[in-house]
């Protein structure tokens, strides 16, 4: 029983200097953040190594195109485009000039083209709906103005 004793206590005794023994020896220091990116004060030597990685990655492919909306028409193409769109412009503004009064509101009442029909209904307390109607389908689009 006495040699049980002596172990427990030399084993006790022997375990609290090992632990003693490991705290003494553990140190620390501060952390300190160093960046890699040179856009955000890293080493400016990284920045080749960051965009071969970069781009490494990217798998985006792009299109080619030399001009835009235009691109892959013929000359004749682009200028029919550019035409018709000034015409649409011109007739946009002469129907406009018909449903807009002297004093910049619109006046309800119906305007009609080849292709459309535009009817303007005073609602109630200054509230116009405009009807668009598409006269080869019969499609319809409508929305509603305040009108002071």
């Amino acid at each position: 029983m006495r040699v049980l004793t002596i172990n427990r206590s030399l084993v006790v005794v022997a375990s609290l200097a090992l632990m003693a023994g490991l705290c003494s020896g553990v140190q620390a220091s501060e952390l300190a953040y160093v960046p890699n990116n040179p856009s955000f004060g890293g080493n400016p030597l990284n920045g080749p190594v960051l965009l071969n990685q970069a781009q490494a990655q990217n798998h985006y492919v792009e299109k080619s195109s030399s001009s835009g909306a235009y691109s892959g028409q013929t000359a004749l193409t682009q200028f029919n485009s550019m035409l018709q769109s000034a015409i649409l412009s011109r007739v946009s503004s002469a129907v406009t000039s018909s449903i807009v009064g002297a004093n910049g509101q619109l006046v309800p009442g119906t305007v009609e083209t080849t292709d459309f029909r535009i009817a303007i209904t005073n609602l109630q307390g200054g509230l116009l709906q405009i009807v668009t109607t598409d006269k080869n389908t019969g499609q319809t689009t409508q929305f509603q103005v305040n009108q002071p």
